[in-house]
């Protein structure tokens, strides 16, 4: 299912909150509060930014790709889509979105898929999995590897094919392209800026994302 609705959003950045560069590779963990509303910016373009949802009263109810998709009776995410936990809590809502189209059944790359996707040799190259686990782990005893589950790839291009297989292609989105999404409760959010050298989502290319919070 084909999916591009692209909606612009009437928020200033200098009357943003919060506001920062996420390097390639680099993860962020942040506590968003009910109506507070995060941008994520595609700076320059085809970045993947892997990213996990929890409710922050809560953290073993997380985001779960299999509610949101059917709730919303589509593979991808766009705006308006309400992404919902485990629980069938509604989350966060996209409100804006200038890319049109975002991933959430490719996963996360870690050690072992990049060994068995591409080879062997890969083993230790950098992975969001890990930048995930090193961010979880800055959390105290609240969260675990447990905690780790099928993410959103925001920006990220993987169409299924006719036979149901993935397909990691070229990205879709642009320079300066961004989602916004509304907390509807007390959210955590997870990011991990994708370090992927060996699939052509990103250009083989990873580079910064940026983040901006707004109040509502």
């Amino acid at each position: 299912m084909t999916v591009f609705n692209r909606v612009e959003s009437q928020r200033m950045a200098e009357d943003a909150i919060y506001d920062e560069v996420i390097a390639a590779g680099d993860g962020w963990m942040y506590d968003l509060e009910p109506g507070q509303v995060l941008r994520i910016v595609d700076l320059d373009g085809n970045q993947a930014a892997d990213t996990l949802f929890y409710d922050a009263e809560q953290p073993e109810d997380h985001y779960s790709a299999v509610a949101t998709i059917a709730g919303q009776g589509n593979i991808y995410l766009t705006t308006g889509s309400v992404l919902l936990a485990e629980s069938g809590k509604e989350l966060l809502k996209i409100v804006a979105d200038t890319c049109g189209r975002h991933d959430t059944v490719g996963g996360s790359c870690s050690a072992q898929s990049n060994t068995v996707r591409y080879s062997h040799d890969k083993l230790h190259m950098h992975n969001c999995r890990d930048t995930f686990m090193l961010q979880l782990a800055k959390r105290n005893e609240s969260y675990s590897k447990r905690d780790l589950a099928p993410n959103i790839n925001f920006f990220m291009n993987v169409p299924v094919t006719a036979e149901g297989g993935l397909q990691f292609a070229d990205g879709v989105s642009s320079p300066g392209a961004y989602v916004e999404l509304q907390s509807l409760c007390k959210v955590t959010a997870l990011l991990s800026n994708c370090p992927q050298l060996n699939n052509p989502c990103n250009a083989y290319n990873p580079t910064p994302v940026r983040v901006l919070i707004w109040n509502q």
